[in-house]
């Protein structure tokens, strides 16, 4: 048996014990990915990691995906491996701004991490979660850095003032206009010569 159909068979064996739960699943890029109903996500990653056939034990990653024209804005994605199978899955649900996605800290401990790091990234909320605070960025950042509409040069900058002796905040101010750049690949024919070639022309007219 090839790897994709043992893939699609994945598939059909938990679309089969999950019908009301999974909406779907596909086959592509050698990984399977399934869409599953928000509100059930629990019951259904504590399935893939307990029945006998799937076996989904370790939890690599969650991240989110913004799409900001739909409703429901955010997929948020997990990745899971059953090393018994040597299968990779992938889980996917989508949620909006104001709705809470359920935490699975209680299936994989090691979501904890994962869904901070989606909160701080994308503001998507999850219940139940024990301590769900900001991970990478600072405690009172303003914003979430990952979503399509937040500016390229965010909110606040911080900087250390010696006058008050302690780190402060203060509106975005750049220090320098931004400038048009070129980004024509050389190998496309630029017709200019680029920084740095004088030299070789200088060279072979020596030559």
């Amino acid at each position: 048996m090839s790897n994709i159909e043992a893939l699609k068979d994945m598939g059909e064996v938990i679309t089969a014990a999950l019908e009301n739960e999974v909406r779907g699943y596909s086959v592509a890029f050698g990984e399977l990915t399934l869409e599953v109903r928000a509100d059930q996500i629990v019951k259904v990653l504590t399935f893939l990691r307990d029945d006998s056939q799937c076996k989904f034990v370790q939890l690599t990653d969650i991240c989110g995906v913004d799409f900001p024209e739909r409703a429901k804005r955010f997929d948020v994605v997990y990745h899971l491996i059953s090393m018994i199978n040597n299968m990779r899955i992938r889980v996917k649900i989508r949620t909006d701004e104001e709705t809470p996605v359920a935490s699975v800290v209680n299936v994989f401990p090691a979501a904890g991490w994962y869904e901070r790091e989606t909160w701080d990234m994308y503001g998507v909320m999850f219940d139940g979660h024990p301590d769900l605070r900001r991970l990478l960025t600072d405690y009172g950042f303003q914003g979430f850095p990952l979503r399509k509409d937040f500016p390229l040069t965010g909110y606040v900058e911080l900087r250390y003032s010696e006058e008050e002796k302690r780190v402060v905040y203060e509106p975005v101010q750049l220090q320098q206009e931004f400038r048009d750049f070129d980004f024509m690949s050389p190998w496309e024919g630029a017709q200019y010569i680029l920084p740095g070639d004088e030299k070789a022309d200088e060279e072979g007219r020596e030559g």
